[in-house]
């Protein structure tokens, strides 16, 4: 199994770009950096290791459903730390 969770392109134009991340337990988007304000919309129920550049860990709580914004330029990495599949999409704005 890959340590990185799958990223799936489902829309891209001018102003937006919608991508689903989808983690089985332990896997990881790899560190990045937002160069965009973006919303998460989680698919499944889940929680979440947020790990900053500093080594900094926020556990995050997902309800599928429930929305959450974050402005451009954080980065960090995020890990499935459930012990399910773990889904989410994400709207970029442009």
């Amino acid at each position: 199994m890959s340590t990185t969770a799958r990223a799936t392109k489902q829309h891209e134009d001018d102003r937006v770009r919608v991508t689903r991340w989808d983690f089985e337990p332990g896997q990881s988007t790899g560190r990045h950096i937002h160069a965009y304000d973006y919303v998460v919309v989680p698919v499944t129920d889940g929680r979440t290791h947020v790990i900053t550049p500093n080594g900094t860990v926020t556990v995050s709580e997902l309800r599928a459903g429930e929305s959450y914004a974050r402005p451009a330029g954080g980065e960090h990495e995020v890990v499935n730390a459930g012990t399910a599949p773990l889904a989410f999409v994400e709207i970029e704005s442009k």
